[in-house]
């Protein structure tokens, strides 16, 4: 794939492979975007919370276009990996044998448990992906991501998650997931919660069937600052006007891109680094879980019994 010439100034410690990544799937979420509308009603409602403003700034601005918000996927907006809920549809629908799902069942288990991303464990899944759906025409593997979304992942979303992104929303602004899931995966997800698009790991397909092979790198740690950075130029916007969402200490090149940085249930060293730098933070996880990594859980519940506008006032302050 050729460089796109828009992709500005980057990081030494960027590698080629992760900025091959990030152009690829900042292209493809433009392209995706463009093909499609957003749904005139969401999964969240809209609203706005009354009352006087606070000591900050209102945020997110209403009317300021020059401004987005880009959320991780797996474990900030939804509980659990993609990729895991995804290998376990192609399963049902005989894709592969009973010994490749065990491997999917404890990765799932273990991300689970864990809570947090490690890359290896994440690589061997996405290795496993890919050499499932090696051969398989794109179109195919879309509409079954469809049927897939509704039978695992659709319960899963976090609501409040869903209603920070529904605040930009409400204030005109475009919505991005920034996942190391397949973006064909990551773009059924996106167009189900009405947000604008998303930025995935692309996979190389000739003729729209899948060859086996990544463009780049998975999208993940500095390949999602990349992709970021790379549609930022495209859309025009100012950085320093957006806010980014992970709860995972890898995305911390993407979280510092932004003007507007959360840890949205974070791992330890997330909670550390945002703490540290007065990033907002979030926890929509149970009070138990929310103990584990020392923050408290009530934030989280409140958006979840409050929605949309307990979400807004939680933007409009800090912890």
């Amino acid at each position: 794939m050729a460089a796109l010439g828009w992709l500005t100034p980057r990081r030494r410690s960027a590698t080629a492979r992760s900025v091959l990544a990030g152009e690829a799937a900042a292209e493809a979420a433009r392209k995706s975007s463009l093909d499609a509308e957003r749904p005139a009603e969401t999964e969240a409602e809209a609203g706005a919370t009354p009352g006087a403003p606070t000591e900050e700034p209102e945020f997110p601005v209403v009317g300021d276009d020059r401004a987005a918000a880009f959320f991780d996927l797996d474990n900030t907006v939804m509980q659990g990996a993609a990729i895991f809920h995804f290998g376990r549809g192609l399963y049902k629908r005989k894709f592969f044998e009973r010994r490749e799902l065990t491997r999917f069942a404890w990765q799932q288990a273990w991300f689970r448990l864990a809570g947090v991303e490690d890359p290896e464990h994440m690589q061997d899944a996405r290795d496993s992906a890919l050499s499932i759906v090696k051969g398989h025409r794109v179109s195919e593997l879309m509409s079954i991501g469809e049927e897939i979304y509704d039978e695992y992942m659709a319960d899963r979303i976090w609501p409040g998650t869903r209603a920070l992104a529904q605040a930009h929303l409400d204030a005109g602004q475009k919505v991005w997931l920034v996942t190391a899931a397949p973006v064909e995966t990551a773009t059924i997800i996106a167009r189900r919660l009405g947000l604008t698009g998303a930025l995935g790991t692309v996979a190389e397909s000739v003729d729209g069937v899948y060859t086996g092979r990544l463009v780049g790198e998975p999208l993940h740690g500095p390949a999602k600052a990349e992709a970021v950075r790379a549609l930022a130029a495209a859309e025009g916007l100012d950085l320093a006007r957006c806010a980014a969402y992970s709860d995972s200490h890898n995305d911390i090149p993407m979280l510092s891109l932004v003007g507007h940085p959360y840890a949205i249930n974070p791992d330890s060293k997330l909670r550390k680094h945002a703490r540290a730098r007065d990033w907002r933070l979030r926890d929509y996880r149970t009070g138990r879980k929310a103990a584990k990594v020392g923050i408290p859980a009530a934030a989280g519940v409140g958006a979840l019994a409050g929605g949309t506008a307990a979400a807004v006032a939680l933007h409009r302050r800090r912890r």
